[in-house]
């Protein structure tokens, strides 16, 4: 009997699990990537990934989940637990810093650099609304509270 995943069973044919290998590698690039690049994104590409491996091989999925620099993003997500100021501050520096630099050097056309600077708007109020997850000190001053 084929093991049960969390978003259903591994696919039957040895051509979709090869397809599905190949895009979740793929939307890991993609992921790593936008972890470099302020306008494409990192955590719904890791999600993607996760999803394929899902349908292909449990094992990809547990090493995309356990990998150390990429695991983060996905169990933050998955787990609901958010991020944490920290990781907040640090995307929101990147971002305006990738965006300005685009604004100031790259686009010359008013209407585009009035684009770039709408879209890290609408991206940093999307990371300051995002839950905000408490660090390990903060749980282990809490832990010693009680």
């Amino acid at each position: 009997m084929e093991p049960q995943v969390a978003a259903g069973r591994l696919s039957r044919s040895r051509t979709a699990r090869i397809l599905y290998m190949i895009s979740g590698f793929l939307f890991v690039f993609l992921g790593v990537l936008g972890a470099f690049l302020p306008l494409l994104p990192t955590t719904i590409f890791l999600i993607l990934a996760s999803a394929c491996f899902m349908k292909s091989s449990p094992g990809a999925n547990a090493w995309l989940k356990n990998n150390r620099l990429l695991g983060g993003y996905l169990r933050n997500y998955q787990d609901k637990t958010g991020m944490t100021v920290a990781a907040k501050t640090g995307h929101i520096i990147v971002l305006w810093a990738g965006i300005g630099f685009s604004v100031w050097l790259l686009a010359d056309n008013p209407a585009v650099q009035v684009l770039l600077l709408m879209i890290a708007a609408g991206v940093t109020i999307h990371l300051v609304m995002i839950r905000t997850a408490q660090t390990d000190r903060t749980d282990r001053a809490l832990k010693k509270r009680e």
